[in-house]
C-alpha cells in the first residue's frame, strides 16, 4: 500500500466514522430525554394510552400510532399498485427512449419537496373530499392520498431495478414455451421479483410513517382515535411537530418519548427490509446455480 493509498483510507474511515457517529449521537440524545417519561407514564400506559391531555400530564400515544398507521395502510392501498404496475411497464413494455423519459419523470416525484405535496393537497384535495362528503375535508383519507403519490417514486424505482435484475434467460425460456408477455410478466418475472418489490413497499411503509408537513397539512390533526377514512386524524410525526415548539417539562419528555416510539417502529422497519433482500439476494443465488 502506498502512502497515497493510506492517505484515502484513512480519509474515507473518518467519512464512515462521521456518519455512524452522527446516528449514534442522535439515538442517544432522543433515547436519554425520551425514556424517563417513557417508564414515569408506564410503557404500555403511554403506547395503548388513549387521551393526550397535556394540560393534565395525561399522555397516551395510541390515536397517534393508530392515525400512523391507518394512513399509512390506505397509502398502501392506493399507491402500492399504481407503482408496481408503473415499474412493470416500464421494465417489460415501455419502448427504448419512452420507458427512460417517463422513469425520469416517476422519479422526479421524489424530488418535489414534501410541502408541495402538502399545498396541493389543502387547495385542491381538502376542499374535492368536503364537497363530496360534507364533512371537513380534512381527513385519513385526504393524507392517504397524498402520501400514496409521495411513495410510488420509491416503491416504482426499487421494484423497477428488481425486475431488471431478473435473469434474460427467464425471458428467454418462457417464450421458448411459447408464452405471452403478460404470462412471462405474471409466472416468472414477478414472482422472481418479489422480494426486491417487497423491500420496496417497505422502504414506502417508513416514507409514509416518516413523512411530517405534507400529512399535517391535510390529515386534521385530532388526537382521537379514527372512526373511519373521513375522520381528521394525527400522526405521530404530527404530533412532535405540532407541540415542539411551545412544549416544556413533561410535556417535552413526552414529545421525545413519542420519537422514541417512532424510531423503534423505523428502526424494526428498516431491519426487516434488509432480512427481505437478504433472503432475496439468497434465493436468486441458489435459483442461479442450480441453472
Amino acid at each position: 500500500m502506498t502512502k497515497r493509498e493510506w492517505l484515502i483510507e484513512r480519509v474515507l474511515f473518518a467519512c464512515a466514522l462521521t456518519a455512524v457517529s452522527a446516528l449514534a449521537l442522535i439515538t442517544g440524545f432522543i433515547f436519554r430525554e425520551g425514556v424517563p417519561e417513557l417508564f414515569r407514564t408506564g410503557p404500555l400506559g403511554f403506547v395503548l394510552g388513549t387521551v393526550w391531555s397535556p394540560s393534565r400530564t395525561t399522555f397516551g400515544i395510541l390515536p397517534m400510532i393508530a392515525g400512523s398507521v391507518v394512513v399509512t395502510v390506505g397509502a398502501l392501498v392506493i399507491g402500492v399498485p399504481i407503482a408496481v404496475a408503473c415499474a412493470v411497464f416500464l421494465s417489460e413494455m415501455a419502448p427504448g427512449r419512452m420507458g427512460v423519459f417517463l422513469k425520469a419523470l416517476v422519479e422526479l416525484l421524489a424530488a418535489i419537496p414534501s410541502v408541495v405535496y402538502g399545498f396541493i393537497g389543502l387547495t385542491t384535495l381538502v376542499p374535492a373530499i368536503r364537497q363530496a362528503t360534507g364533512t371537513p375535508g380534512f381527513s385519513a383519507l385526504a393524507a392517504a392520498i397524498v402520501l400514496a403519490i409521495m411513495i410510488i417514486p420509491t416503491i416504482a424505482s426499487v421494484s423497477f431495478e428488481s425486475l431488471r435484475a431478473v435473469p434474460v434467460a427467464y425471458r428467454d425460456s418462457m417464450a421458448a414455451l411459447g408464452s405471452t408477455r403478460w404470462q412471462s410478466i405474471r409466472m416468472v418475472l414477478l414472482p422472481a421479483a418479489s422480494s426486491g418489490i417487497i423491500a420496496g413497499i417497505i422502504l414506502g411503509i417508513g416514507r409514509s410513517l416518516g413523512e411530517t408537513m405534507a400529512v399535517l397539512m391535510v390529515a386534521g390533526n385530532a388526537p382521537a382515535m379514527p372512526g373511519s377514512v373521513l375522520s381528521p386524524v394525527r400522526t405521530l410525526t404530527s404530533n412532535i411537530a405540532l407541540e415542539m415548539g411551545y412544549a416544556a417539562g413533561r410535556h417535552r419528555d413526552a414529545l421525545f418519548a413519542t420519537a422514541v416510539v417512532l424510531f423503534v417502529m423505523i428502526a424494526c422497519l428498516n431491519l426487516l427490509t434488509r432480512m427481505v433482500i437478504s433472503r432475496g439476494a439468497a434465493y436468486g443465488g441458489k435459483k442461479g446455480s442450480e441453472g
